[in-house]
């Protein structure tokens, strides 16, 4: 009898656990700093694709401590984050591992995937100059926000945010960290006002005349554009893609990574996967208004109006090494003070 009972406990305890793989093996878990509507459209056509079911976490910040304290029972397979600064913070800490595909390989440029395959880039969007159409069109380039000419003139949020971060470590890239620290001084010096707000309340502040050029990621100004409120801000300006005469503006991305101990590595290599592919590429540029990052992918129709513009070619890999520096710079030159 209690043979019979053993072998019932371990035989139930067999079809649980099989029961819990088959589940396992139908779902695979997000951990996202990306707002629902840009990627839920995406995961219900990826479920409608393969049946395997996305499992989301919304989060705005505290992605790395969240995954460090949950340690190897995290749940989560992949991890979606806004900019390159907090991909890095997650290598940095070591909770990524490699992940590799023949699609991953041949649908992302070098210079937006890490070295070692722990993350890639799913869109780009550019750190434009906004400057009021008051002024007539301008060519810019970054070095100029330095000018005298442009004294009380510039808006722009706080230095440390990481988009301007990582503008600030791709400076240090191209001209070092003396040259980019006299940059800095001199642009905060021919600020409007302390840093603050948002890049679309920079536009806004053009629009209010209270200062002339901004800083701004491209995606804004589409979504100024769309905004019935906002609109009348992003039609006070021009945007401008900077240093087309030379090196090329910087661009960011969005991107993904797989978690160090992500439970369903199968699924989540298949959402990697389908994401870089042409139909993801074309719905993800749509919603957000960024650029695919896939080449021969064309951006939304809205998007495509700015123009055609010369990106820097610098691997965001090696202006990522610059980040740390960057924060001290802008410390030195006490830019958000």
């Amino acid at each position: 009898m209690l043979n019979k009972i053993w072998f019932s406990s371990v035989a139930f305890i067999a079809l649980l656990s099989a029961s819990i793989n088959v589940v396992a093996s139908d779902d695979v878990n997000v951990y996202s700093y990306r707002q629902p509507f840009l990627v839920k459209p995406l995961f219900d056509e990826f479920t409608k694709e393969t049946g395997i079911k996305v499992n989301v976490v919304f989060a705005k910040k505290g992605m790395a401590e969240r995954l460090d304290r949950e340690g190897e029972y995290s749940p989560a397979d992949i991890l979606l984050t806004t900019d390159i600064s907090r991909l890095i913070e997650l290598k940095d800490k070591g909770l990524l591992q490699a992940a590799t595909s023949a699609e991953l390989a041949t649908a992302i440029p070098t210079q937006f995937k890490a070295s070692d395959d722990t993350w890639y880039a799913l869109t780009t969007r550019v750190r434009n100059i906004y400057s009021a159409k008051r002024l007539g069109k301008i060519d810019f380039n970054y070095e100029d926000l330095a000018d005298k000419k442009w004294q009380g003139k510039i808006c722009t949020r706080s230095g440390k945010h990481p988009y301007n971060v990582a503008l600030v470590a791709s400076m240090i890239a191209e001209h070092g960290e003396a040259d980019t620290l006299t940059w800095l001084e001199k642009v905060k010096a021919n600020l409007a006002r302390k840093p603050q707000g948002s890049d679309r309340a920079q536009v806004q502040a053009i629009h209010q005349k209270l200062c002339d050029v901004s800083l701004g990621n491209s995606y804004y100004f589409g979504n100024m554009l769309n905004d019935d409120k906002q609109k009348v801000w992003a039609d006070a300006v021009y945007i401008n893609f900077p240093n087309q005469s030379n090196r090329g503006a910087h661009v960011n991305i969005s991107g993904m990574a797989m978690a160090k101990h992500a439970p369903n590595k199968a699924n989540a290599l298949a959402l990697m996967n389908f994401l870089v592919s042409e139909p993801a590429q074309k719905m993800y540029a749509e919603t957000n208004m960024e650029y695919p990052v896939r080449p021969g992918v064309k951006p939304s129709k809205l998007v495509a109006t700015w123009g055609e513009f010369k990106a820097d070619d610098l691997s965001l890999e090696v202006i990522a090494k610059h980040r740390k520096t960057a924060l001290i710079l802008l410390d030195k030159a006490q830019f958000d003070l």
